[in-house]
């Protein structure tokens, strides 16, 4: 996206996006961005929403509720030094 867009500064330094722009960046009300300054420049970088990016990822793994329970369990027998089943 190689767009200009002429911005005002509003009160209290506000900047507010196109809706346009937001839509074309999956950026809603409340998000996140990261503001840097560099040399005369802003730059804005998406900070993503982690919860968001577990969601809509792609999944690599799979496991059942008994073998994460196992797994946990061998873990804190490993920590504890003790059977805990």
């Amino acid at each position: 996206m190689s767009e200009r867009i002429l911005l005002r500064i509003g009160r209290k330094g506000a900047i507010y996006l196109p809706r346009k722009v937001m839509r074309k960046l999956g950026l809603n009300e409340g998000g996140y961005l990261l503001l840097r300054v560099k040399d005369s420049r802003i730059i804005l970088d998406i900070i993503s929403d982690p919860f968001l990016l577990t969601v809509k990822s792609k999944k690599w793994a799979k496991t059942t509720v008994e073998e994460f329970e196992k797994e946990s369990e061998q873990i804190q027998e490993k920590i504890l030094g003790e059977n805990t089943s």
